[in-house]
């Protein structure tokens, strides 16, 4: 029996312990149980500094001025303070969005007004969400009736001319981009009670796919998963994010907006879309939204969003189908600048049912993404549509499911037959799946690539995920390296997955991409990705133009297309031209089409098209081994000539005459962004972050397993005094 005394934390005679024998225990060891001690209890301070970190997601706000309810007179965006009563007050954003749609180009104005409820001068910070193909060209700063244009410069030069009028009190506006899909706007110098408007202008060519025209327009941002280890603070990678920035993710701290917690939503949205195709339509549909339609003639609607505003917590998505007999088989639009021809070339190859006899047998890799980011209702959209997946294996197949989160779990060693033994514990194992942890993808992509199959298997790996990383090029670098004979499918998950990682890691993958952001979609939206895993593939493209002309098209080389999917191709001419010649092949059988360059129409946008296209091709170069240095300048280039932001450019306005007085301290607000619809912020961040960063979580498990080692230190010195006591 133990016995407590009142010396159980403090120094105790030797003889308070088991035996006399204990003054046999060597000092070493003392002083090695002392030392392991110590470590635990450093360990565990450390740990619970940086889970208050974690938990209290808007520090950024906790240095600013604080005020109670009583002090609020008009609607403000007010964020909880650690003082009982005490609250922030933040920059209050509404956005208008207004839509055009002609031809095969969308143009899309979007003002951002930050409003500034306070007593104090603030700057705004948003973070938020574009399409990851678009190509914005435009940025305004509207101050009362006063507009100033912004202009298109070097990314440090344009942070430079920003900071300074920051300082020097003039309101000024910056635009950057953090990604493809995902850009920051600044407002410096915003009163007292005083609204700045930013407007931006950017456009984007339309998706066609299997009969139907589509856009979508990102409202939210799902929490990236930053992997790595923190890095020192590098001043030229600075952000109002939650997570630090490491090494795998070296600009992490911009591209992790804080998120609201609070009751109801915010950041409000109206959304306007004139669509004038000029021919019959089928069907409009919207497919989260519900909207107003206005016909004013054969394929002209007005598009309002039914319930007025509504808040930025999900992607919208709008789908219309031309009229039977009206849908294009092939669309050349033309633009000429500053004596060059710019052009876009859409071409839709014949259908063509299955390959006569028995089709190949597969050899499927399905990988399910079970993060935290995952949880509600897109665990749910992604068992359904893998269930679905293994109901149309074969039994000549082959296949295998890897699920992922914090670790790598593969449901067999090895790819089994698709017999119904096999199928059966798959479907167990698959409806038995929660979302839970952090976003560790490489380990995933890696076990799913590196076993290719046997030649006389078709091998397709499936990768069902929302795609929220940070570390995307690094996962890029890694389909390149591993990809062999496979090819990659992505499905995006959710109610804002990762548009730019699903469509760039597709075409990586040699595959094609979908989304699915409603459980009532899965039966659509996956048979439509077997049909295209099942029909033939259109592959050794080759585009020609009239002999004697000078041309720089995009992409240099033109990517398989599967069932359903055009040729989109950017092109840039010295003359007119006369004619364009596509050859391919499907099937081992030859296809050819000639397309009249003389009969095309003419358009906007045709050059910044080019542009963008170009620009993207060039970053992809990277990926290919090019200089990456050399790919800046040339990006740099494009970019300014054409006025484009990029990677590496930025548009700034600056008004002339400052405003906020010499005395007047600025402070900065990174706006917080709505958690995407249907998402858990417990299952995301919650006491220990999950697809937030893994650093303290493995922070926790070094502390386990240093407690585990004092355990058994202590377990071994027990068995061997209470041993020795025994003889």
């Amino acid at each position: 029996m133990f016995r407590t005394t009142r010396h159980r934390l403090g120094y105790r005679k030797k003889r308070e312990y088991f035996h006399d024998g204990y003054a046999s225990k060597s000092g070493i060891v003392v002083w090695l149980q002392r030392f392991v001690m110590v470590v635990l209890v450093i360990v565990l301070m450390v740990f619970l500094m940086l889970l208050g970190d974690v938990v209290h997601a808007d520090e950024n706000y906790q240095q600013l001025p604080q005020v109670n309810l009583q002090d609020v007179s008009e609607g403000s965006l007010l964020l909880r303070t650690g003082k009982p009563g005490m609250y922030q007050q933040v920059p209050i954003l509404h956005s208008d969005v207004d839509m055009r749609i002609s031809g095969m180009i969308m143009r899309a104005r979007i003002k951002q007004s930050f409003r500034n409820p306070g007593q104090e001068w603030v700057e705004g910070i948003y973070v938020f969400p574009l399409p990851d193909q678009a190509a914005v060209d435009h940025m305004r700063m509207h101050i009362g009736d006063r507009v100033i244009e912004g202009v298109i410069k070097e990314k440090q030069e344009a942070k430079r001319i920003y900071e300074q009028a920051r300082r020097e009190g003039k309101k000024a506006a910056l635009t950057e981009q953090e990604r493809p899909n995902m850009f920051t706007n600044s407002v410096a110098n915003i009163g007292p009670g005083e609204t700045v408007v930013v407007e931006i202008e950017y456009q984007q060519v339309l998706r066609y796919d299997q009969g139907k025209f589509g856009l979508r327009f990102p409202m939210a941002i799902t929490p990236r998963y930053i992997p790595g280890k923190p890095v020192s603070e590098n001043i030229t990678v600075t952000g109002t994010g939650w997570a630090k920035n490491t090494n795998q993710v070296p600009a992490a701290s911009r591209i992790t907006p804080p998120v609201y917690q609070g009751r109801g939503k915010i950041n409000p949205v109206s959304l306007r879309i004139e669509l004038d195709v000029g021919y019959p339509l089928l069907e409009v549909k919207s497919l989260y939204h519900r909207m107003a339609q206005r016909k004013h003639g054969v394929g002209q609607i007005t598009l309002t969003l039914a319930e007025g505003d509504v808040p930025a917590d999900r992607d919208f998505e709008l789908v219309w189908t031309p009229d039977v007999g009206h849908a294009p088989k092939a669309a050349l639009f033309s633009e000429k600048i500053k004596g060059e021809f710019y052009h876009l070339l859409m071409v839709l190859p014949p259908e063509q049912g299955a390959e006569g006899g028995q089709p190949m047998a597969r050899e499927v890799i399905y990988i399910i993404d079970t993060s935290g980011s995952m949880s509600g209702t897109s665990i749910e959209q992604a068992r359904r549509s893998l269930l679905m997946a293994l109901s149309r294996l074969r039994p000549r197949d082959r296949f295998n499911v890897i699920q992922f989160n914090s670790t790598t779990d593969l449901l067999f060693s090895q790819v089994r037959e698709a017999n119904q033994r096999n199928l059966r514990r798959a479907q167990r194992y698959v409806r038995d799946l929660d979302a839970n942890g952090g976003t560790e993808m490489a380990p995933a992509l890696t076990a799913a690539l590196k076993g290719q199959g046997e030649s006389q298997y078709v091998r397709q790996v499936i990768f069902l995920t929302d795609g929220s990383v940070g570390n995307e090029s690094a996962l890029f670098d890694l389909i390149k390296q591993h990809l062999g004979q496979s090819r990659l499918f992505t499905v995006g998950i959710g109610s804002a997955p990762n548009s730019y990682f699903m469509r760039k890691a597709a075409q990586y993958g040699r595959g094609t991409f979908t989304y699915i952001g409603d459980v009532r979609e899965v039966n659509e939206k996956m048979a439509a990705l077997f049909t295209k895993l099942e029909s033939p593939v259109m592959s050794d493209l080759d585009v020609q133009f009239s002999n004697g002309v000078q041309v720089e098209a995009w992409p240099k080389r033109v990517p398989d297309l599967y069932h359903g999917e055009p040729i989109i191709l950017a092109a840039k001419t010295s003359t007119a031209g006369e004619k364009v010649i596509i050859k391919g092949m499907r099937s081992l059988a030859p296809w050819q089409a000639t397309l009249n360059m003389t009969q095309g129409r003419s358009g906007e946008g045709i050059g910044v098209f080019w542009a963008r296209s170009k620009i993207a091709a060039l970053i992809d170069s990277v990926h290919e081994g090019a200089d990456k240095t050399k790919v800046r300048e040339e990006v740099i280039n494009v970019a300014l000539t054409h006025h484009l932001v990029s990677r590496y450019t930025s548009l700034v306005a600056v008004d002339v005459t400052p405003t906020r007085p010499q005395n007047a301290s600025l402070d900065s607000h990174a706006l917080p962004v709505n958690l995407p619809q249907g998402q858990n912020y417990q299952k995301i961040f919650g006491q220990l972050p999950q697809t937030a960063t893994p650093a303290e979580l493995h922070l926790l498990i070094g502390f386990v397993l240093l407690l585990l080692v004092w355990l058994i230190m202590h377990y071994r010195l027990f068995a061997r005094i209470t041993g020795e006591h025994d003889k």
